[in-house]
């Protein structure tokens, strides 16, 4: 039997940052206690955030945090 792929996880941080807050990744980094290394890898996928930082991010959004992270199952 074929095994089940992971799902991945996705985030709408780029979406918020730019267009809805209009911050730089250096101000969100600043903000959020990490560096803006941190946010581009996280922007682009490259890194999954503890849980701690993904509702940090989420609260500075006024998100919540199960709409700035989600997991893609297709």
């Amino acid at each position: 039997m074929p095994r089940k792929s992971e799902p991945h996880l996705q985030n709408r941080v780029r979406e918020l940052r730019s267009d809805v807050a209009a911050m730089t990744q250096q101000q969100l980094a600043d903000a959020v206690g990490v560096t803006r290394q941190t946010i581009v890898a996280l922007e682009k996928g490259a890194y999954t955030p503890s849980l701690a930082l993904a509702i940090r991010i989420a609260r500075l959004f006024n998100e919540p945090t199960d709409t700035v992270f989600y997991l893609d199952e297709t």
